[in-house]
């Protein structure tokens, strides 16, 4: 599976920022409602980790709202890091970048902040669930770990009606064929858990103060403190 996934973002990675507007509904919103939730102050030295970092959107914002943070991006697929050195490539020490899968992979330094933005559904539960009490072991005291995501409502019918509005609501935003057809073929891979599901598994990993900030179709963004 995993092997599957990363063709299928290093195929994605040329394309990937021009349609992220168009593809997440709110988009402003949606990343607005991450950032809001690294509850540090704007100049704080902040460590943080980007988990499925991609091109390095994520990134981006948090570089522009936190301008001392230092940025380790993490992502299975080269060509998705490779758009991410890109992008910050005058930028100097402050960002680093890891090809790794880090549904199995090991956290090895401990960080400040733990981010990530529609990747971790990805993961099978179980790999959720490991990897939500790995992020808590690698989060220093106070630290939080931030997920902008894709879920998967309660019951079938309720998911179908979502998605189809979903649907409709990027051919409003003027997606066009082409790019809502290779969105849909990389949603063959999504494996997403219902949102209560992922707050729970937030509390049993120890995160208190856990916090659903954001919720619209088929994206949420939630938090939890160490």
């Amino acid at each position: 599976m995993a092997n599957s996934v990363q063709h299928a973002f290093d195929i994605a990675a040329e394309d990937y920022d021009r349609t992220r507007r168009r593809l997440v509904p709110g988009f402003d919103d949606f990343y607005r409602a991450a950032i809001d939730l690294i509850r540090f102050p704007r100049e704080s030295p902040l460590k943080v980790l980007d988990l499925g970092a991609g091109t390095g959107l994520m990134a981006a914002f948090i570089a522009y709202s936190f301008p001392n943070a230092r940025i380790t991006m993490v992502d299975i697929s080269n060509e998705m890091l490779e758009r991410a050195r890109a992008r910050f490539e005058l930028a100097g020490e402050r960002f680093r970048f890891e090809v790794s899968d880090y549904g199995v992979d090991r956290i090895h330094e401990k960080y400040d902040a733990v981010v990530s933005a529609l990747s971790i559904h990805h993961l099978s539960d179980e790999q959720k669930r490991s990897l939500f009490d790995r992020i808590y072991g690698a989060l220093n005291d106070g630290g939080v770990f931030v997920n902008a995501e894709q879920f998967r409502c309660s019951t079938p019918e309720r998911h179908q009606f979502h998605h189809e509005r979903w649907v409709t609501r990027v051919r409003e935003l003027g997606v066009d064929d082409r790019d809502l057809a290779a969105a849909m073929e990389r949603m063959k891979f999504d494996r997403a858990a219902t949102l209560e599901d992922q707050l729970e598994w937030l509390r049993a990993a120890g995160f208190r103060e856990i916090d659903c900030a954001y919720k619209n179709l088929i994206f949420a963004v939630y938090s939890g403190i160490k």
